[in-house]
């Protein structure tokens, strides 16, 4: 029922890097193929009951993404030490209830491995955001990007042009098991070695998150971009 991604970020900084990692693609996989460009907010949340979260939202997500989620809600009640985050998500119009669940050691808004829960709510995204402030929830931060996604070689490519972080590359991998993750992280870290992309290490990427959410403001919805080594 419950899929499961890997994720590993690059960080590019600027858009001739960006072009270099398209060019490289046609490369590496002659039918590459760009899959999609949007435009994104998402907002990040911090606190809240999920359980009651997920009775709020219930009558706005289709039968199937519900049991998704109170699955995850049951998993998350059943065991310790999973740490999940909470995001909502308007994408070119589409409004999106997205969860992530840490698997292991990493965190759940930056980790390589974690439990996703990505659906589409019959909401505009300020009604979203107002039923997980109803079930206690609070503003971590607010995002704005530009993505393209590709796929390559069975792997998914994301350039993002992030409010704050300049240009991202997001190499994913999404498996319907956990006992598939091990296998799709060794093929998105093979795959990175053909792009000669380096990860950008959790330690840096947790930092330059915390200044981003002690300054999201000034950032959201801009082109301005900071450094943090």
């Amino acid at each position: 029922m419950q899929q499961y991604e890997v994720e590993i970020k690059s960080l590019l900084g600027s858009e001739e890097n960006a072009e270099t990692l398209r060019e490289r693609m046609k490369i590496v996989d002659p039918n590459w193929r760009l899959t999609s460009r949007n435009k994104q907010l998402n907002h990040y949340f911090l606190g809240g009951d999920f359980a009651k979260l997920a009775a709020l939202v219930a009558p706005h997500l289709s039968p199937e993404a519900f049991k998704k989620l109170q699955d995850i809600v049951a998993r998350l009640a059943g065991q310790s030490g999973n740490e999940f985050s909470v995001r909502t998500r308007d994408k070119d119009g589409s409004v999106l209830l997205v969860v992530k669940v840490s698997l292991g050691e990493d965190t759940s808004q930056n980790g390589v491995a974690r439990m996703e829960f990505e659906e589409k709510a019959n909401l505009n995204l300020d009604d979203l955001d107002q039923m997980l402030i109803s079930a206690g929830f609070q503003y971590q931060a607010k995002w704005s990007r530009e993505r393209e996604e590709y796929a390559v070689n069975g792997v998914s490519i994301c350039l993002d042009r992030n409010a704050g972080y300049g240009w991202l590359a997001e190499f994913e991998k999404v498996v319907g098991s956990e006992a598939e993750v091990e296998p799709a992280r060794q093929e998105v870290r093979a795959l990175m070695e053909q792009f000669g992309a380096r990860e950008l290490e959790q330690e840096r990427l947790e930092r330059m998150f915390a200044f981003y959410n002690a300054h999201w403001s000034e950032y959201y919805g801009t082109d301005k971009v900071f450094t943090v080594r």
